[in-house]
Protein backbone atom coordinates (compact mmCIF):
# COMPACT_ATOMS: atom_id res chain seq x y z
CA UNK A 1 0.00 0.00 0.00
CA UNK A 2 1.47 3.39 -0.93
CA UNK A 3 1.26 6.53 1.20
CA UNK A 4 -1.75 7.96 -0.68
CA UNK A 5 -3.75 4.76 -0.24
CA UNK A 6 -2.91 4.72 3.46
CA UNK A 7 -3.97 8.39 3.82
CA UNK A 8 -7.27 7.64 2.02
CA UNK A 9 -7.94 4.75 4.34
CA UNK A 10 -7.47 7.09 7.31
CA UNK A 11 -9.95 9.58 5.84
CA UNK A 12 -12.48 6.78 5.23
CA UNK A 13 -12.00 5.42 8.74
CA UNK A 14 -12.47 8.89 10.20
CA UNK A 15 -15.67 9.37 8.19
CA UNK A 16 -17.03 6.02 9.37
CA UNK A 17 -16.25 6.69 13.03
CA UNK A 18 -17.37 10.33 13.17
CA UNK A 19 -20.76 9.92 11.45
CA UNK A 20 -23.77 10.60 13.64
CA UNK A 21 -27.50 10.74 13.05
CA UNK A 22 -28.44 14.40 12.82
CA UNK A 23 -31.85 15.51 14.09
CA UNK A 24 -31.67 19.28 13.65
CA UNK A 25 -30.73 21.04 10.42
CA UNK A 26 -30.07 24.59 9.35
CA UNK A 27 -32.41 26.11 6.77
CA UNK A 28 -29.69 26.05 4.10
CA UNK A 29 -30.64 24.09 1.00
CA UNK A 30 -28.50 21.18 -0.13
CA UNK A 31 -27.09 21.52 -3.62
CA UNK A 32 -28.32 18.93 -6.11
CA UNK A 33 -24.71 18.18 -7.15
CA UNK A 34 -23.98 17.06 -3.58
CA UNK A 35 -27.04 14.80 -3.60
CA UNK A 36 -26.00 13.35 -6.95
CA UNK A 37 -22.52 12.59 -5.58
CA UNK A 38 -24.16 10.74 -2.68
CA UNK A 39 -26.47 8.79 -5.02
CA UNK A 40 -23.38 7.83 -7.05
CA UNK A 41 -21.84 6.41 -3.88
CA UNK A 42 -25.11 4.61 -3.10
CA UNK A 43 -25.27 2.89 -6.47
CA UNK A 44 -21.84 1.35 -5.87
CA UNK A 45 -23.00 -0.59 -2.81
CA UNK A 46 -22.47 -4.35 -2.87
CA UNK A 47 -25.38 -6.53 -3.91
CA UNK A 48 -25.75 -10.25 -4.49
CA UNK A 49 -26.13 -11.23 -8.16
CA UNK A 50 -25.98 -7.55 -9.18
CA UNK A 51 -29.69 -7.01 -8.55
CA UNK A 52 -29.25 -3.30 -7.65
CA UNK A 53 -32.57 -3.37 -5.75
CA UNK A 54 -32.41 0.11 -4.23
CA UNK A 55 -34.62 3.00 -5.31
CA UNK A 56 -34.40 6.56 -4.00
CA UNK A 57 -37.22 9.10 -4.25
CA UNK A 58 -36.39 12.73 -3.41
CA UNK A 59 -39.62 14.28 -2.15
CA UNK A 60 -40.47 17.80 -3.26
CA UNK A 61 -42.88 20.05 -1.40
CA UNK A 62 -45.96 18.84 -3.30
CA UNK A 63 -45.25 15.19 -2.46
CA UNK A 64 -44.53 16.04 1.17
CA UNK A 65 -47.80 17.92 1.48
CA UNK A 66 -49.61 14.85 0.12
CA UNK A 67 -48.30 12.91 3.15
CA UNK A 68 -49.31 15.39 5.87
CA UNK A 69 -52.86 14.14 6.49
CA UNK A 70 -51.57 10.55 6.74
CA UNK A 71 -48.85 11.61 9.18
CA UNK A 72 -51.50 13.32 11.30
CA UNK A 73 -53.78 10.26 11.14
CA UNK A 74 -51.00 7.85 12.13
CA UNK A 75 -49.91 10.12 14.99
CA UNK A 76 -53.43 10.17 16.43
CA UNK A 77 -53.87 6.43 15.82
CA UNK A 78 -50.73 5.76 17.86
CA UNK A 79 -51.78 8.19 20.61
CA UNK A 80 -55.44 9.33 20.50
CA UNK A 81 -54.72 11.87 23.24
CA UNK A 82 -51.90 13.54 21.29
CA UNK A 83 -52.25 17.28 21.49
CA UNK A 84 -51.71 19.85 18.75
CA UNK A 85 -47.99 20.19 19.60
CA UNK A 86 -47.38 16.46 19.10
CA UNK A 87 -49.25 16.48 15.79
CA UNK A 88 -47.33 19.57 14.64
CA UNK A 89 -44.03 17.90 15.55
CA UNK A 90 -45.01 14.86 13.45
CA UNK A 91 -45.98 17.09 10.50
CA UNK A 92 -42.62 18.88 10.71
CA UNK A 93 -40.77 15.59 10.40
CA UNK A 94 -42.05 15.49 6.82
CA UNK A 95 -42.17 19.19 6.00
CA UNK A 96 -39.08 20.73 7.63
CA UNK A 97 -35.98 18.74 6.58
CA UNK A 98 -34.11 20.45 3.74
CA UNK A 99 -34.02 17.07 1.95
CA UNK A 100 -36.40 14.14 2.41
CA UNK A 101 -35.68 10.90 0.56
CA UNK A 102 -37.85 7.78 0.56
CA UNK A 103 -35.79 4.61 0.20
CA UNK A 104 -37.33 1.47 -1.30
CA UNK A 105 -36.08 -2.01 -2.08
CA UNK A 106 -37.33 -4.18 -4.92
CA UNK A 107 -39.38 -7.21 -3.91
CA UNK A 108 -38.99 -10.72 -5.29
CA UNK A 109 -42.35 -12.45 -5.09
CA UNK A 110 -41.90 -16.09 -4.13
CA UNK A 111 -38.18 -15.74 -3.29
CA UNK A 112 -37.91 -14.66 0.34
CA UNK A 113 -34.15 -15.32 0.52
CA UNK A 114 -33.42 -13.02 -2.42
CA UNK A 115 -35.74 -10.42 -0.90
CA UNK A 116 -33.75 -10.58 2.33
CA UNK A 117 -30.47 -10.21 0.42
CA UNK A 118 -31.90 -7.29 -1.55
CA UNK A 119 -33.07 -5.60 1.64
CA UNK A 120 -29.56 -5.94 3.07
CA UNK A 121 -28.07 -4.54 -0.15
CA UNK A 122 -30.48 -1.60 -0.05
CA UNK A 123 -29.41 -0.84 3.52
CA UNK A 124 -25.78 -0.89 2.31
CA UNK A 125 -26.68 1.58 -0.45
CA UNK A 126 -28.54 3.75 2.05
CA UNK A 127 -25.47 3.77 4.30
CA UNK A 128 -23.18 4.64 1.38
CA UNK A 129 -25.49 7.56 0.66
CA UNK A 130 -25.44 8.75 4.28
CA UNK A 131 -21.64 8.40 4.52
CA UNK A 132 -21.15 10.32 1.29
CA UNK A 133 -23.39 13.10 2.56
CA UNK A 134 -21.48 13.14 5.86
CA UNK A 135 -18.19 13.40 3.97
CA UNK A 136 -19.60 16.52 2.29
CA UNK A 137 -20.61 18.12 5.60
CA UNK A 138 -24.26 17.10 5.32
CA UNK A 139 -25.98 15.31 8.17
CA UNK A 140 -28.69 12.68 7.83
CA UNK A 141 -31.08 10.53 9.80
CA UNK A 142 -32.70 7.27 8.65
CA UNK A 143 -36.24 6.95 9.99
CA UNK A 144 -38.73 4.11 9.81
CA UNK A 145 -42.18 3.52 11.22
CA UNK A 146 -45.80 3.01 10.31
CA UNK A 147 -45.61 5.65 7.59
CA UNK A 148 -43.36 3.33 5.53
CA UNK A 149 -46.19 0.79 5.33
CA UNK A 150 -48.94 3.25 4.47
CA UNK A 151 -50.69 2.93 1.09
CA UNK A 152 -50.75 6.74 1.03
CA UNK A 153 -46.93 6.79 0.81
CA UNK A 154 -46.91 4.27 -2.03
CA UNK A 155 -49.52 6.35 -3.85
CA UNK A 156 -47.58 9.58 -3.35
CA UNK A 157 -44.38 7.95 -4.61
CA UNK A 158 -46.20 6.32 -7.52
CA UNK A 159 -44.86 2.84 -6.77
CA UNK A 160 -46.73 -0.46 -6.53
CA UNK A 161 -46.45 -2.06 -3.10
CA UNK A 162 -46.21 -5.52 -4.61
CA UNK A 163 -43.01 -4.53 -6.48
CA UNK A 164 -41.18 -2.33 -3.96
CA UNK A 165 -40.99 -2.04 -0.19
CA UNK A 166 -40.37 1.36 1.40
CA UNK A 167 -37.73 0.73 4.07
CA UNK A 168 -37.55 4.26 5.43
CA UNK A 169 -36.93 7.92 4.88
CA UNK A 170 -33.68 9.83 5.01
CA UNK A 171 -33.86 13.36 6.36
CA UNK A 172 -30.80 15.34 5.32
CA UNK A 173 -29.36 18.83 5.57
CA UNK A 174 -26.54 20.85 7.00
CA UNK A 175 -26.35 20.09 10.73
CA UNK A 176 -27.52 22.71 13.20
CA UNK A 177 -26.07 20.41 15.84
CA UNK A 178 -24.17 17.10 15.81
CA UNK A 179 -25.13 14.89 18.74
CA UNK A 180 -22.42 13.49 20.99
CA UNK A 181 -23.06 9.79 21.42
CA UNK A 182 -21.09 7.28 23.43
CA UNK A 183 -20.57 3.97 21.64
CA UNK A 184 -20.27 0.58 23.33
CA UNK A 185 -16.73 -0.69 23.94
CA UNK A 186 -15.37 -3.13 21.34
CA UNK A 187 -15.15 -5.88 23.96
CA UNK A 188 -18.96 -5.84 24.24
CA UNK A 189 -19.63 -6.31 20.53
CA UNK A 190 -16.72 -8.36 19.17
CA UNK A 191 -15.50 -11.87 19.99
CA UNK A 192 -12.52 -13.67 18.48
CA UNK A 193 -13.11 -17.42 18.31
CA UNK A 194 -10.40 -20.09 18.14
Amino acid sequence: MDVNEDRSASVVQGNLISRRSVYRFTNDSVERSRLEAAFEAARHAPCHKHTHPWRFYVLGQQTRLALVSEVERLTLEKDPSAGPQVVEKARNKVLSPPVLIAVASLLSQGDSFREEEDYAATVCALHNLVLSLWDQGIGAQWTTGAITRSPVVYGALGIPGEEQRVIGFIKAGYPAEVPKIKKRPLAEIRTYLP
